[in-house]
């Protein structure tokens, strides 16, 4: 990679990474804020799924501003935004405040996953993309290990609520650095320089929503343990918030791996998600079974590691053919396409997973979350494989404007 890239790769990387420890945080001490408020399980489970509601609602909004106005300077105003809500996670003296906060603070986060995407891609060759991606989004899994590690630590030293205000601080860091010294985007192809994407037209690219249902699939399970198993070691296994924060660390790191290794298998195979997502799920289905019916706890951690390292390995893959497909002028908005289904599985997964867990139990629980896998499955093998495949998809529709193929410079 040349050095502007790298830059670019690196100030990204730290963005998604406090990103994703921010947003953690609360999973993290969820035990703790729930006894301080009082709160059952379906009303922690609302607490991480009101930030989904916001984060989903804001991904369109986020990359129309990333085109319209710069993905550099909506990237920035994101890290802004987020960091001074994380402070204010740390305030709220209500369950209500708690809300509010949280939903303010995920539509924050919410414009920047589409600006990052655009913001790498202004930057990057398409045979480089997926690799650099990968890269940047392995930030999300090692946040997963720095999360469980350092937050339970923090807050028994200074409380939780002082942990976010440290949290925010860290955001603030990184919103200086990538202001300071995020690279210029390479020049733009003359036929696209004057593009713009128009809202219905990438709103109706059918193909692009099945995108979005292999990235729920994907999610269902991503969200739904992080933010429950915390809780299950220490209500279940009877294992202290520290402890679980150790022992969640091996799937995290076997997460970042898998997500630089699915980058990479994507741009080798240039797309053809399927011959990665359907024997990747086909794994993590009855890793989770085994997760949930193991009698013991080393049972239990080897099935989830097993579970969120064959997930992990199709997170790039599912994005590799519409980044690789989209005109410039179409990949804020495309791919805040895709990620809104993340996002609805963000959503629904963890209030749904609770409610099981109060009426049933955590195994129960767990043991729903392989829908997730078949359903990513189903659309691995029903979308298109490559960018030409992609491409001859959007031309169904004679309405639409074909989109442009010019190959970008090397």
């Amino acid at each position: 990679m040349s050095p502007p890239v790298r830059t670019t790769v690196a100030l990204l990387f730290a963005a998604w990474f406090v990103d994703y420890v921010d947003r953690l945080a609360v999973t993290t001490v969820l035990p703790l804020i729930g006894d301080e408020f009082d709160l059952d399980l379906g009303q922690q489970g609302l607490l991480v799924s009101v930030f989904f509601v916001a984060y989903a609602l804001c991904q369109i909004p986020g990359g129309l501003l990333a085109d319209r106005f710069g993905a550099g300077r909506v990237t920035c105003w994101a890290l802004l935004a987020w960091s001074l809500f994380t402070a204010g996670t740390g305030l709220a003296w209500s369950f209500a405040v708690l809300l509010v906060v949280r939903f303010a603070f995920g539509a924050a986060e919410g414009i920047f996953p589409a600006a990052s995407m655009k913001a790498l891609v202004e930057r990057t060759s398409r045979e480089e993309r997926m690799g650099a991606q990968g890269l940047i989004m392995s930030s999300n899994a090692l946040a997963a290990v720095a999360a469980p590690l350092a937050v339970p630590v923090l807050a028994a030293a200074i409380g939780w609520r002082a942990t976010f205000w440290v949290a925010a601080a860290a955001g603030l860091l990184v919103y200086g650095a990538v202001r300071l010294w995020l690279p210029a985007p390479r020049p733009p192809l003359a036929a696209d320089a004057a593009g713009s994407a128009r809202v219905r037209d990438v709103l109706r690219m059918g193909v692009l929503w099945r995108f979005a249902g292999m990235l729920f699939g994907y999610a269902t399970v991503t969200w739904g343990l992080s933010t429950w198993i915390p809780s299950y070691l220490f209500a279940e296994r009877g294992v202290s918030l520290t402890a679980a924060g150790v022992l969640m660390a091996v799937p995290s790191l076997g997460a970042a791996a898998a997500t630089l290794i699915g980058g990479r298998l994507a741009d080798r195979f240039e797309g053809h998600h399927r011959k990665v997502i359907v024997p990747a799920m086909a794994v993590a289905a009855p890793a989770l079974f085994l997760m949930a019916l193991s009698p013991g706890l080393t049972g239990a951690v080897v099935g989830g590691t097993i579970a969120v390292f064959a997930a992990s390995l199709c997170y790039m893959p599912i994005f590799a053919v519409p980044l690789r497909s989209l005109p410039p002028e179409q990949v804020g908005l495309g791919s805040a396409v895709v990620i809104i289904g993340g996002q609805i599985a963000g959503m629904t997964s963890p209030p749904l997973l609770g409610v099981i867990a109060d009426a049933f139990s955590f195994e129960a629980a767990f043991c729903v979350l392989a829908l997730g896998p078949l359903l990513t499955i189903a659309l691995a093998v029903t979308t298109p494989q490559d960018s030409d495949a992609f491409l001859a998809a959007l031309r169904k529709r004679p309405t639409d404007p074909a989109p442009r193929t010019e190959k970008e410079p090397s």
